[in-house]
């Protein structure tokens, strides 16, 4: 299994192609039928990238392409993938709300639908060898089906020879494949989806430069251009899910679109960071990702008003764990589902309604409510109620001080 170099006559074969239109997935088509045969049966997964989607058909065909199917999967991504992490307020190294790594497995689960729907024998990406997403992919596609073949042409270095874009615009020309691409000089490495967009290359490769946002942003503006206005709004949830904003019910789909409007406008959600990345190397990034900050935010907002402090705590590592197996592309993976199962039985009354402003970047708690809040003011409030005695504060910090209290005593003895 994985990436080697197919053993035996495959001239005829299907091969099912992770296919984006971009120039790494055209080129990879003649590429196939060239070395291995294949017939290839291009496929692109829909989670959100809007405009890259145009024009494919015309795309795969003229590329040599059998069959072009387009999937939309928006809800699906929305409600089996998206909606799981913001339930786990997932957030890899602090920083990174994991809008590709979510989104991988979704499209490695219907990769493989459609490799046994039209009965191929392989499945092919076009990730390189230095990044996350070959590992997402693989991982997934192992863990559905692992009799399938996978080639990763960027791996196979003794028959994917091409060392630059130019190199490839060359092979897609000599090809008859005549189409524009773009300047790879003028242009960011970029990941879209519903939930986020990511940007890698250009002046971002060096961490001491600063980035060049007037260039690079494509959802949001900076802070600095961000209107000298709150903009005020509100979420509704029932039981971890998002269900309202501001007072009209929406799919999830719908709220992160409307959400990364809002929050685009106002500056919020864009990141720059330096990540670990899986295969061991530092990578630097920007992210935007404006509807997921605030949701995650409006998130935890709500579950620090409802959930007590002991599962608040367990919570919190469960979190970062599951986080990190997202990160790492083991989404089908028995601790994932563990780690959600645990998760969701923490959501059963996080249920209420959670009041923000977006202002220049910033999002300022305004209020949260629900019928499961723990908060009391007669105990919290600083005057005497009736369920709080203070003289009763003595005696349990003698008891919950009491291994240290032992512990002076003994030494006073010795």
């Amino acid at each position: 299994m994985g990436s080697m170099i197919p053993e035996g006559n495959t001239k005829g074969e299907k091969i099912i192609l992770a296919y984006s239109g971009g120039l790494d997935t055209t080129a990879i088509i003649p590429w196939l039928k060239e070395n291995f045969g294949y017939k290839v049966v291009c496929v692109c997964v829909d989670v959100g990238q809007e405009e890259e989607l145009s024009d494919l058909p015309e795309r795969a065909k003229l590329s040599g392409a059998e069959k072009l199917y387009i999937e939309h999967i928006q809800d699906e991504f929305c409600e089996e993938y998206v909606l799981p992490c913001i339930q786990a307020n997932a957030c890899y190294e602090n920083k990174y709300l994991l809008g590709t790594s979510m989104a991988r497995p979704a499209i490695a689960k219907r990769l493989v639908e459609i490799t046994k729907k039209e009965g191929a024998s392989a499945i092919c990406h076009g990730a390189t060898g230095k990044g996350n997403d070959q590992i997402r992919f693989e991982l997934g596609i192992k863990a559905l089906a692992p009799e399938l073949h996978i080639l990763a042409p960027w791996r196979m270095t003794e028959l994917w020879t091409f060392q630059s874009r130019e190199d490839e615009m060359a092979y897609c020309k000599e090809k008859g494949i005549d189409l524009a691409f773009g300047s790879h000089e003028n242009s960011y490495s970029r990941d879209r989806n519903l939930w986020h967009i990511s940007h890698e290359g250009l002046e971002l490769e060096d961490p001491e430069t600063e980035p060049n946002y007037e260039h690079l942003l494509m959802l949001s503006v900076t802070p600095q251009k961000a209107p000298d206005q709150e903009t005020p709004l509100s979420i509704t949830w029932e039981k971890g899910v998002p269900v309202a904003l501001n007072g009209k019910k929406m799919s999830l789909k719908e709220m992160i679109e409307e959400l990364n409007h809002l929050g685009g406008k106002n500056g919020i959600g864009i990141v720059d960071i330096v990540e670990n990345r899986v295969v061991g190397m530092k990578s630097r990034g920007v992210y935007e990702t404006p509807g997921g900050t605030i949701l995650l935010e409006a998130h935890k907002q709500l579950e620090e008003l409802i959930l007590d402090r002991q599962t608040m705590e367990m919570k919190k590592i469960v979190e970062e764990k599951f986080s990190q197996v997202v990160y790492e592309g083991k989404w089908f993976a028995p601790l994932r589902e563990a780690l959600q199962a645990f998760v969701k039985s923490t959501q059963e009354k996080v249920s209420g309604e959670t009041k923000m402003k977006l202002y220049k970047g910033n999002i300022i708690k305004a209020g949260t409510s629900s019928p499961y809040s723990l908060y009391n003011a007669s105990l919290a409030s600083f005057t005497t109620g009736d369920l709080y005695d203070h003289k009763d504060a003595g005696g349990f910090i003698t008891l919950f001080g009491l291994p240290e209290l032992v512990r002076a005593l003994q030494e006073k003895k010795a």
